[in-house]
């Protein structure tokens, strides 16, 4: 230490060396409130705004102080506050056996957050939903890879390169199930693995409480004890700075010391607001998997596996009918079921189609009104100027069986009926007759414009026509 150096002239040349180790956010928010009051043989003296924000400098940036100190005042450099109290100060001498290195964590008396005051409760509390396994979690080509990266966590968390798990969707396509499933597989491997299901909203609240109880270092060192950690819709973290600052030291944490984090969205991690960008690649550093609407028969799927853990049997026509009109939302799937078993009861009468009609009402603005193959042949019958039974008959004219395979094509991607369905109504024919007629009418589209032009205008003058009725 030269002789002429001062408590602001080493504090200044410390704020140098930490503002190039740290965010600027964080040097905004821990670093410049920070007042040097002293120095004397070698002990430099600051001044913080309170507990907490001693505690909290002590917790995240102990080494990095006892760098930047010990590089302005030599290896025998020390470090002492002076913490503002109802306007006195109180004066804290840091001890080199009071630090501690990150991860590092004293488990005596940690407060559990979840924990009602006044009732005893050692073990976590998972806080998970057992209703949500894999088991009742229906795979389609909309969410396959989403599950099969859950059950590869499940059976080894921590040690698969997905790391985070992030799973994005839009709203009741699955994601909070499947997280649930996630921590409910590693609970039931016996491995004593610590896991825990938060949402944003609750961590969040937890945080603020912390803050205010002077708490904060109770808060993260809970978080440090978990072994899986499932945090569900993170977008509802951004722009929340301390928050954030917070949830950074217990990702960070956890992710170093091999622990599992499991996160769900609404959009990927690139898309998501009010978040700095080392929090945004960190999401980034394991697995990004969404999860998409799902198709007709993943749909029909799902409303039959309800069914029967309800124990309910409904006509095939009330199914189809509702999985065509829900189209994007899981959760309106459970609420149509459960509000016709309600109007079923209340009103005692059988769940039909009359009925499912009326109950989607209150689910989707304008239910799509049924195209049928019948309707779909007559029309084609007529734009081709050829009697409508010489669809369902074995005559091989080209324009008939143009019109034919045609009429198939459009029932397939317009209507909700299998392909054998469909084939009964052209004259018994069988699903393989189908795909071939719809090859035929895509391979055609392909290389003849006009007919291609002439399939859209039928399209369109059959929604029309149906929307009209």
């Amino acid at each position: 230490m030269t002789i002429d150096q001062n408590h602001l002239t080493v504090w200044g040349n410390c704020l140098q060396t930490i503002r190039k180790n740290v965010n600027s956010q964080s040097f905004k928010t821990w670093f410049e409130p920070i007042n040097p009051v002293k120095l004397d043989s070698g002990s430099l003296t600051i001044q913080v705004p309170n507990k907490f924000f001693y505690e909290w400098l002590e917790e995240h940036y102990v080494s990095l102080l006892k760098m930047t100190i010990q590089q302005e005042l030599g290896a025998e450099g020390r470090l002492e506050y002076q913490i503002l109290l109802n306007g006195n100060t109180e004066k804290v001498t840091k001890k080199e056996d009071d630090e501690r290195g990150p991860g590092s964590v004293d488990t005596n008396n940690i407060k559990n957050p979840f924990i009602i005051p006044g009732i005893k409760k050692v073990k976590i509390s998972p806080q998970l939903n057992p209703n949500y396994t894999f088991e009742n979690f229906i795979e389609g080509d909309c969410n396959r890879l989403a599950r099969s990266a859950g059950m590869a966590v499940a059976k080894k968390p921590g040690g698969t390169a997905f790391n985070p798990l992030v799973i994005y969707g839009d709203v009741g396509l699955g994601k909070t199930h499947l997280a649930h499933a996630v921590g409910n597989e590693v609970l039931k491997s016996g491995t004593n693995k610590a896991v825990l299901y938060v949402s944003s909203e609750k961590f969040t609240n937890q945080i603020i409480q912390s803050i205010k109880n002077y708490a904060v270092n109770d808060f993260v060192n809970f978080y440090q004890l978990i072994d899986v950690l499932i945090v569900d819709d993170i977008q509802f973290l951004g722009n929340k700075e301390k928050t954030l600052e917070i949830f950074f030291h217990i990702f960070n944490q956890l992710h170093q010391s091999g622990k599992q984090l499991i996160l769900t969205s609404d959009k990927p991690p690139k898309d998501l607001q009010g978040m700095e960008d080392r929090l945004i690649s960190r999401f980034k550093w394991g697995l990004t998997a969404d999860l998409q609407a799902p198709d007709f028969e993943t749909r029909m799927a799902i409303l039959e596996a309800k069914m029967n853990q309800e124990g309910l049997d409904l006509p095939s026509d009330v199914t189809e009918f509702i999985c065509y009109n829900i189209k994007n939302n899981i959760r309106e799937l459970e609420g149509v079921l459960v509000s016709l078993v309600a109007q079923s009861s209340l009103n005692r009468r059988d769940i039909d189609l009359d009925l499912t009609k009326k109950v989607i009402q209150n689910f989707v603005r304008q239910i799509s009104k049924e195209i049928t193959v019948d309707y779909i042949k007559e029309l084609v019958a007529d734009n081709f100027d050829v009697p409508v039974e010489k669809l369902q008959g074995k005559t091989r004219k080209r324009s008939i069986v143009l019109a034919r395979q045609l009429s198939m094509y459009l029932a397939k991607n317009l209507t909700n009926k299998s392909l054998k369905a469909i084939g009964e109504k052209f004259g018994g024919r069988d699903h393989s007759t189908v795909i071939y007629s719809c090859k035929s009418v895509h391979d055609l589209m392909d290389t003849d414009i006009i007919f291609k032009d002439k399939v859209a205008d039928l399209k369109k003058k059959i929604k029309l026509s149906l929307n009209e009725k």
